[in-house]
């Protein structure tokens, strides 16, 4: 019987190679999972499902309100409509088209209104 021993740095340098490019598929992988984007409808249907969770939705701004790089705007994505709360980047403009990342939470108070399932954005891009 005849045995080959393929060991050696070129070996070692193959194998770690493999091992980092299967780490960074399963790393991509789980990453585009968790930023699925979910429908407003569904938000706003069982919003305690989602609460403090970080969730993701693509929809139209219909309203806003921003003062000092803070502010509040609604976003529609045609199956209902949600606020948004950003605490840094300032508020889109309406019409525009975001695709959004934050929190969900129960309630927030901006320049004394309260508005119930609000989602804290934590990452914002436009469409």
């Amino acid at each position: 019987m005849v045995r080959f021993a393929i060991r050696g740095p070129k070996y070692e340098q193959f194998m770690t190679r493999q091992i980092i490019y299967l780490m960074a598929i399963v790393i991509l992988g789980f990453s585009l999972v968790a930023c699925e984007p979910k429908k407003i409808s569904e938000i706003n249907a069982d919003p305690g499902r989602y609460m403090n969770k970080e969730v993701a939705v693509i929809g139209q701004v219909t309203q806003s309100i921003g003062a000092l790089g803070k502010g509040i705007y609604q976003l529609d994505d045609g199956t209902g409509r949600l606020w948004v709360m950003t605490n840094s980047r300032g508020v889109p403009s309406k019409g525009a088209k975001v695709g959004v990342k934050g929190y969900v939470k129960p309630t927030i108070t901006f320049l004394g209104v309260n508005y119930a399932t609000v989602m804290e954005e934590t990452d914002r891009r436009a469409e």
